[in-house]
């Protein structure tokens, strides 16, 4: 049976992907205020850069959250089962509700570790850092992100060997490596891990080219999945999980990027560049009229008190 918060949640559940750049603990909080998932996950962080005294200052600001993101679960990343042991402690001593480790991210540095997608060539490996995480965890329950395979679909094969070690949860990108995201998400290779997991105790998540909260219960109830992992369809929408939440006015999205402007400033400022939150101006400024004028001016502004006054300079807000 799974363990910790997991029991707890009513099937099927909806959870926020981890994204790089992305999900941090700014937008987070606006996601958190607006319409928040079952589950948060942090952005991943290498357990080689934590197990450092230099790294480990530097990427703590990727583990920053508020009580309302709670439950949330840390995303880690690495190839050696010592690190694991040792940044799981840390985890359970910062309060997190249960550990992830990523098997599944194509990036190439992350792979020339052995780490991300590279592990689905190395279940050996894969099942030690399984076994270090849970050792260091503290009973906080342990999951794990990954795909279908590296270079073909070997659903049954790489989810059968995790399903062996006990895991709380197996979130599936119905992709393979290969296929990065290049082509549909295969949903029939989700539904035939819940096959494999019927009985193991381990819940399955299902994940890839889920369009909003419609289509994630239309996909789980087609699969059987006990959650779906939704992505890419949080970009300008962090309403994406407010079931009650029905239309969205320009006006609504404009006070948003500019709270959330400021909460990456307040937050972040001091550790990140501010060109990462442009990234999410152009999913919050479109489909109205002077959109695309709106977010050139923003793509020049170099601080939150520059973007709100861009914003209010047009006549929605």
């Amino acid at each position: 049976m799974p363990t910790g918060f997991w029991k707890k949640l009513k099937k099927p559940f909806f959870v926020l992907a981890p994204m790089a750049d992305v999900t941090d603990v700014a937008f987070r909080e606006i996601i958190a205020k607006h319409g928040r998932p079952d589950v948060f996950w942090t952005e991943f962080v290498s357990v080689d850069g934590l197990v450092s005294e230099k790294g480990r200052e530097k990427l703590l600001v990727d583990f920053l959250y508020s009580k309302k993101q709670k439950p949330i679960i840390a995303q880690i990343f690495g190839a050696k089962p010592e690190n694991f042991y040792e940044c799981a402690k840390l985890i359970k001593s910062l309060g997190f509700d249960g550990i992830d480790i990523n098997m599944g991210c194509p990036d190439k540095k992350v792979e020339k570790q052995g780490a991300g997608a590279a592990l689905m060539k190395n279940p050996k490996l894969a099942r030690e850092i399984i076994e270090a995480t849970k050792r260091g965890a503290g009973g906080l329950p342990v999951s794990v992100k990954t795909r279908i395979g590296y270079n073909k679909d070997i659903t049954e094969e790489w989810i059968g060997a995790l399903l062996e070690t006990g895991l709380d949860a197996i979130t599936i990108h119905a992709r393979t490596r290969k296929e990065m995201s290049k082509v549909p998400a295969n949903w029939d290779t989700v539904r035939r891990a819940v096959r494999l997991a019927k009985g193991t105790g381990t819940l399955i998540i299902g994940n890839g080219d889920v369009l909003d909260l419609e289509d994630a219960k239309k996909k789980a109830k087609e699969t059987g999945v006990d959650g779906v992992m939704l992505g890419r369809a949080i970009f300008g929408n962090p309403w994406l999980f407010n079931k009650r939440k029905k239309s969205i006015t320009v006006k609504e999205k404009l006070e948003a990027l500019i709270e959330h402007t400021k909460l990456f400033e307040s937050k972040l400022g001091k550790h990140k560049n501010f060109a990462i939150m442009k990234k999410h101006y152009k999913a919050y400024v479109s489909g109205f009229d002077g959109a695309k004028e709106l977010r050139v001016r923003l793509m020049e502004a170099d601080n939150a008190k520059e973007v709100e006054g861009v914003v209010k300079s047009f006549r929605w807000v």
